[in-house]
């Protein structure tokens, strides 16, 4: 049985710590690290993605791994371009390689003018036929199924890793928005100054997302076991190598500061959201997408300080990029918010 799928439509995810892409009728053909590695002091690419990741903290004096993008904006344009026409080259493939495709790419709904500019130019030096931007709360409402085009108020809490997102939706478009920069990656950086001020023991990002996916949460629920995890790093004393152990309860307090703006922020949209589509988030709850949104009992946090229910989406840290892609069918309903106010540029 032969499938149809169309590789001249193509959305990007273009996150502060993954690269997720979405071609129409074939679902999400990549996902990798928002990774590149480089010659020291030039553009010479070595590697790429997951290559690059493993890279990180293990390169020799005479190269250099980082991550273009940060807060979900770019912090090296030029090393994104290269890094985005390497990942759009595995997906198109065979007769595919000389498309120009229509590639919407999301953004984090705080970004400036000159920060969206840069995004679209990178995309037009890929050769691509249109580009187009959307939004993160609107993709990732659109890839958790909500139907954004009914008069009907949705509360969305985009979680990535280098923004948060939190918006209210109706007609198709953002009615009340706030982005944050603090997500997965504050998270991480958290931990690191938790174990650095506790237990004076220096550790890399790698190992703090370990700890955070390990034994990682918002809250622990009555009766949770408190999971511990052992973590390895450098005595800060001594310089010697040395281990400590990591508790639930550990990360937690680690993380409180950070989760406590995000509810903050949570907060300021409902209060300037109108009272009706209020009134609907409230019998239809709040839905939690990203990678980030995946921090144990996250949901249960929000929930607790809201009064209102937190629901996890289905496949939490794809909902952006396949929302990115199935926008494109909604051309004429986002178009329509556009005029209004604008989530489709």
């Amino acid at each position: 049985m032969c499938v149809w799928y169309d590789p001249g439509v193509i959305g990007v995810d273009l996150g502060t710590t993954h690269v997720r892409i979405h071609v129409k009728g074939r679902g999400v053909v990549l996902r990798e690290p928002a990774v590149i590695a480089v010659t020291k002091g030039t553009t010479d690419v070595k590697a790429v993605g997951w290559e690059a990741y493993r890279m990180l903290g293990r390169t020799p004096g005479t190269i250099t791994a980082v991550r273009p993008m940060a807060d979900g904006v770019i912090a090296d344009y030029t090393l994104t371009e290269r890094m985005l026409k390497t990942f759009i080259s595995r997906v198109l493939t065979g007769p595919n390689r000389f498309l120009r495709p229509t590639i919407m790419v999301c953004i984090p709904s705080g970004i400036t003018d000159v920060e969206r500019r840069a995004v679209l130019q990178a995309v037009h030096e890929l050769g691509a036929r249109k580009a187009l931007l959307i939004e993160e709360p609107v993709a990732g409402a659109i890839g958790a199924g909500i139907d954004i085009a009914e008069p009907i108020g949705s509360m969305v809490v985009d979680v990535g890793g280098g923004t948060t997102d939190v918006a209210v939706l109706s007609m198709g478009g953002i009615v009340v928005s706030q982005s944050l920069r603090i997500a997965g990656n504050h998270f991480d950086q958290d931990i690191i100054a938790w174990v650095k001020n506790h237990h004076n023991l220096l550790i890399g990002d790698r190992s703090a997302e370990e700890i955070k996916q390990r034994v990682g949460a918002a809250t622990l629920a009555p009766g949770e076991e408190d999971r511990s995890t052992q973590v390895r790093g450098r005595d800060l004393i001594d310089g010697m190598p040395k281990s400590v152990t990591v508790s639930t309860s550990d990360v937690v307090e680690a993380l409180t500061p950070s989760l406590d703006k995000i509810a903050t922020c949570l907060r300021k949209v409902l209060e300037q959201a109108p009272p009706e589509l209020v009134s609907d988030v409230i019998d239809r709850g709040i839905v939690t997408t990203g990678g980030g949104s995946q921090l144990r009992n996250l949901d249960r946090f929000l929930g607790d300080l809201t009064g209102i229910p937190v629901a996890l989406a289905e496949n939490p840290e794809d909902c952006v990029v396949v929302g990115t892609s199935r926008a494109l069918d909604m051309a004429d309903v986002l178009q329509d918010a556009r005029r209004r106010g604008g989530v489709f540029h």
